[in-house]
């Protein structure tokens, strides 16, 4: 009888050993949010993408993500290192500009452990509700203060009308 629950006990722990090591094993990150952010004061949009993390990762592991280049040309890449503690994972693309409304944009997202082979691969679409040329063509504030750009509130005053972005394609 102490055999066999020896056995018992030496077979559950091999299991539950062999559960904490990622072979093939589900997915690290799930994807939770996708956005445009445009960001009316510095006069610029961004891709937004959130995870959160379901199971832990090797240390050194990392996430790429590739954006669609709304303007047309090379996408955008971004890597970032993930951290064993953090639970989110926010990845904020480079500047873009020519988004347009309910157009689909694809984006890639590749998490890769230590030596660079693929830990897991997720594809999206992000769409925004409105196009960038709403968005004021300079920053209506510079400086750490946000102070007025004197290009635009000549003599401290608003102009009647912002000229507004322009795709440049």
């Amino acid at each position: 009888m102490m055999r066999m629950i020896a056995l018992l006990a030496t077979l559950t722990a091999a299991a539950l050993i062999s559960g904490c090591q990622r072979e093939t094993g589900p997915d690290p990150l799930k994807l939770t949010g996708k956005m445009f952010v445009f960001n009316y004061r510095l006069a610029y949009a961004t891709y937004m993408i959130t995870l959160s993390k379901l199971e832990p990762v090797p240390e050194g592991s990392t996430v790429v993500a590739t954006f669609e280049n709304p303007a047309g040309g090379e996408p955008l890449t971004l890597t970032r290192k993930l951290f064993a503690k953090l639970e989110k994972v926010v990845l904020e693309s480079p500047d873009i500009t020519c988004v347009k409304k309910e157009r689909p944009y694809a984006v890639t997202i590749e998490v890769k452990g230590p030596a660079g082979e693929a830990l897991q691969t997720l594809e999206t679409t992000v769409t925004s509700d409105i196009d960038q040329d709403m968005m004021p063509a300079k920053a209506l504030v510079e400086g750490p203060a946000y102070d007025k750009n004197p290009a635009i509130f000549r003599d401290g005053k608003a102009p009647e009308h912002f000229e507004t972005a322009k795709c440049p394609t």
